[in-house]
């Protein structure tokens, strides 16, 4: 199996060189990424100019930092790699969990896998004062990789870790929320106005969410599609305002 491995937060991220050590046990590994950091970089394409591909160094592992978006990571990475099997995406410093998958970077690389044909599976993972303990989480890591490498079809899937050693896997559902927005105003060094854009959750976590896992500390995995059609409200819409 050819596995080919990308991020948002840089070629340089322990959580990609965690991924490439437990995924190389069930295939080939190839590792594209961004040349810097691009988190919430969303399903961004680089069109406005051409993007390079250089070789790095990188432990044991066959590697390449490309000065783009993660979606440009994949796109590339599998134009110069034929038979790409597999899309691995992360592990991301930091959860992407509910509303953040809009603008998730680390999963807009395994979205762009399922664009090409490929599956694509995204790993995330809390930072809270330091780094996410990547020996810890490596034996659940091997446990999600050989269930949806072997047992499933799933074309793409969202993984979540917890912060503390995971009980266990759950299968979850997206988790929708509202969130109260805030612009709080401050100033620069030089005294020029700048801003900061910060959000609070109005509601809990629902039960059976990827959020509401995570809490109980599960690894959540979470089933997505490309279609956003809300399929229901289509068809009120089509009853309701016939356009015939």
């Amino acid at each position: 199996m050819r596995i080919l491995i990308a991020n948002d937060d840089g070629i340089y991220s322990p959580g990609i060189a965690a991924l490439a050590e437990v995924a190389s046990k069930f295939g080939h590994v190839r590792i594209v990424a961004p040349d810097v950091e691009m988190s919430s970089a969303g399903h961004s394409i680089t069109a406005s100019r051409p993007l390079s591909y250089k070789r790095t160094p990188l432990k044991d592992f066959e590697a390449y930092r490309v000065n783009g978006t993660p979606a440009d990571c994949v796109a590339l990475g599998a134009y110069q790699w034929d038979k790409v099997d597999l899309v691995l995406s992360g592990i991301n410093l930091g959860s992407n969990l509910g509303n953040s998958m809009w603008h998730s970077g680390t999963l807009a690389a395994a979205k762009q896998a399922v664009l090409l044909g490929l599956r694509g599976i995204a790993f995330s993972a809390p930072v809270t004062e330091s780094e996410p303990n990547f020996d810890q989480l490596k034996p659940a890591l091997e446990q999600v990789l050989d269930l949806l490498l072997t047992s499933s079809e799933l074309a793409l899937v969202n993984v979540n870790f917890p912060e503390q050693a995971p009980l266990g896997l759950r299968w979850t559902r997206q988790s929708v929320r509202q969130y109260d927005g805030q612009v709080v105003a401050s100033e620069d060094p030089m005294g020029r106005p700048h801003f900061w854009f910060t959000v609070v959750p109005l509601e809990a976590a629902e039960p059976g969410t990827d959020r509401w896992a995570v809490e109980q500390n599960y690894v959540s995995m979470t089933p997505l599609r490309l279609d956003l059609t809300h399929e229901e409200e289509l068809a009120r819409a089509s009853l309701t305002y016939p356009c015939d």
